[in-house]
């Protein structure tokens, strides 16, 4: 129902209220203090611990290899652990919510696909770096060995206006929730999150961050489950049941249903404008975040090459029941509560945190705040790995001290940590002040960093493309973008305001099909009219190791037909998720009681499995050193 009205549902606490937290806390700020203070200490103590054993009992030397590759060692089930954990965002637990909320089932399920398919994609990327730059550390020693220095910058701000952008969205998003429940300082929310993870991220370097990833998104993966469980097999009355779910979202449908979107004005339907609106921007969006960010090439980097491919399918697999199971527990839950959150309790990521208020007590939103607090630090450390590898190697030994040993390299990749981690905390501090809020940012990520994806792209796979395509098809694709946006909202918004037109679906639609549009249509013509002779693209392998040595021969598998098939299973894969899947649900219509128990089934068996397999498989694969671990700690004590 429409704020202020009676509970649909007969929960009388919540008639006639106009705010589900009416500006009241739900804890003390010492609770929010203690949350961040607690779990950095826990995951510095943690990082520590295994960073020594990992030492003592795997053979681990800790230089500037390890500490920005993590020796080109890391197995399957780790990295794919990692991808789920880097690409698990404080918006896929807050905003994924927010559009079941406005949506309904459309908009978990364009919110998921829309952000699986880049990480299936990737797959390709990730193993045609293992086949032509064995020994590469950053994406931009790729574009600077074939593209050269000015390639080579450009690159380097998109690169990094895409990390910036992304931290200031984590913190920004975590820190919202933590003020919101609990009442403590955003600037000290803002300061202190990003400390925490240079915390362990300066002591193991990217190790650190695949450690970390794995302990953050286990307990995820649990804390998901136990809501799912919640909602729709409990005794959480009014719902606890796919049918009671079902029923009242029916009944919240006819009382107040979606406005102009939705079939029907329901729910529990595809037929959705607003959803597929969303998912279009979401889709274009990712691309550019995934592509334009070194920590998704660093994780490739960091693989073993028969992992590469593997880790990047399966990481996208196990990553689509994060946001698809919590906004179909959670977000749907928040409707079919009839709970009174109002507009502003929802753009700050509040949904999430009424569902689970209610269904759980306190005890719910400490496991959110815990799980918000997880994917902000986790995918902050590999955020902050991935600009320091940026600084390290492509701005200090390129530039600066070509020279430099490895150990110099280790000394300075730390100290570029610490020095991010504080510019990233004061720059998101500046974005609160200057009120750009975190829809904003999420959204016009896209348009502003879109372009880069078609030229990285056919870096690897198009020998003819000159430096000048990759450059101009960027920053003109950028530009172009940028103009889009602000001529479609002021056309028809006729005003440009951050918090209102600048950030609507359109503009900012327009803006990210303009990105990669043009900068796709740049690097195709000027390749086909002026195509490099010059043999730039067979310069990957110049690229040497500062410390260690090339993995071993034997180590290696046959890339082309891995290529082909990563190939065919990443579209095949893709393509259900975009077409086929949203298609096959058309003809459901407004869906059915059993039809809706299907989709809620899916998800929860889903996240079930990935629960298990991230669990467990990066265990069997640690097996060797754990048993080590077990039988030194025993021998000692008999």
């Amino acid at each position: 129902m429409p704020l202020g009205q009676p509970n649909l549902f007969g929960l009388r606490q919540y008639d006639n209220q106009t705010s589900f937290f009416n500006g009241q806390t739900i804890f003390s700020p010492g609770v929010g203090y203690g949350l961040v203070f607690g779990y950095g200490v826990i995951f510095a103590l943690l990082t520590i611990i295994i960073t020594v054993l990992d030492g003592k009992y795997g053979g681990t030397k800790y230089d500037s290899e390890e500490f920005n590759t993590a020796g080109r060692s890391i197995k399957t089930g780790l990295v794919a652990v990692d991808v789920v954990s880097h690409w698990a965002w404080v918006s896929d637990l807050l905003q994924s919510s927010n559009e079941a909320f406005q949506y309904g089932v459309s908009g978990s399920f364009w919110y998921t696909a829309s952000a699986a398919v880049q990480i299936l994609l990737f797959g390709i990327v990730a193993i045609e770096v293992k086949r032509r730059a064995p020994k590469a550390h950053t994406v931009l020693e790729l574009v600077r060995r074939r593209w050269g220095h000015a390639a080579n910058f450009v690159f380097l701000y998109l690169c990094y206006l895409n990390n910036i952008i992304t931290c200031a969205t984590l913190f920004l998003g975590a820190g919202n929730v933590l003020v919101a429940a609990t009442g403590m300082d955003m600037y000290a929310a803002l300061i202190l999150i990003p400390v925490s993870v240079v915390t362990y991220t300066v002591i193991g370097g990217l190790k650190a961050t695949f450690t970390s990833s794995y302990l953050h998104t286990v307990i995820i993966y649990v804390t998901l489950n136990l809501f799912v469980f919640k909602v729709y097999a409990s005794d959480s009355f009014p719902i606890g049941s796919i049918r009671r779910v079902w029923e009242n979202l029916g009944t919240y449908a006819r009382a107040a249903p979606v406005p102009g979107s939705n079939k029907g004005g329901s729910y529990m339907t595809m037929f959705s404008r607003g959803g597929l609106e969303f998912g279009i921007v979401s889709t274009i969006s990712s691309f550019g975040n995934v592509w334009a960010d070194q920590s998704y090439w660093q994780s490739a980097i960091a693989a073993k090459p028969k992992a590469a491919f593997q880790a990047y399918i399966l990481g996208g697999l196990l990553w689509i029941p994060i946001p698809l199971a919590l906004a179909t527990s959670l977000g749907l839950a928040t409707v079919a509560l009839d709970l009174p959150v109002s507009e502003t309790e929802a753009n700050q990521g509040l949904i999430s945190v009424a569902a689970a208020q209610y269904v759980l007590g306190k005890g719910g939103v400490i496991l959110i705040l815990s799980i918000v607090f997880m994917a902000a630090t986790s995918s902050g450390s590999a955020e902050f790995i991935a600009m320091s590898s940026l600084f390290t190697y492509d701005v200090y030994k390129a530039y600066l001290r070509p020279q430099a040993t490895g150990r110099e390299l280790l000394i300075v990749s730390r100290i570029a940590v610490v020095l991010l981690g504080i510019g990233m905390g004061a720059f998101s501090c500046f974005i609160y002040k200057v009120n750009v809020d975190v829809n904003f940012l999420f959204l016009v990520v896209g348009l502003l960093i879109s372009s880069s994806v078609p030229p990285l792209s056919f870096m690897l796979i198009w020998p003819a493309m000159p430096k000048n395509a990759a450059i101009f098809g960027a920053l003109g694709g950028q530009i172009c973008a940028v103009i889009a946006w602000i001529a479609h909202a002021k056309i028809v918004y006729h005003e440009l305001s951050i918090s209102d037109s600048l950030q609507e679906l359109g503009p900012t639609m327009d803006g990210a099909i303009v990105a990669v549009a043009t900068s796709f249509i740049i690097c195709t013509v000027w390749t086909i009219i002026a195509p490099d002779t010059t043999g730039s693209y067979n310069r990957f392998k110049e690229i040497e190791l500062v410390e260690g040595t090339e993995e071993k021969s034997a180590e290696k598998f046959v890339m082309d037909q891995s290529m082909r098939r990563a190939s065919i299973i990443a579209v095949v894969l893709s393509a259900i998720l975009l077409f086929v899947w949203p298609l096959l649900t058309l003809p459901a219509g407004v869906f059915s009681e059993g039809y809706f128990a299907l989709w809620v089934l899916i998800s929860m068996i889903w996240a079930m499995i990935a629960t298990l397999i991230c669990t467990f498989l990066p265990l069997i694969e640690s097996r060797d050193i754990i048993i080590k671990v077990i039988k030194s700690l025993l021998g000692r004590r008999q």
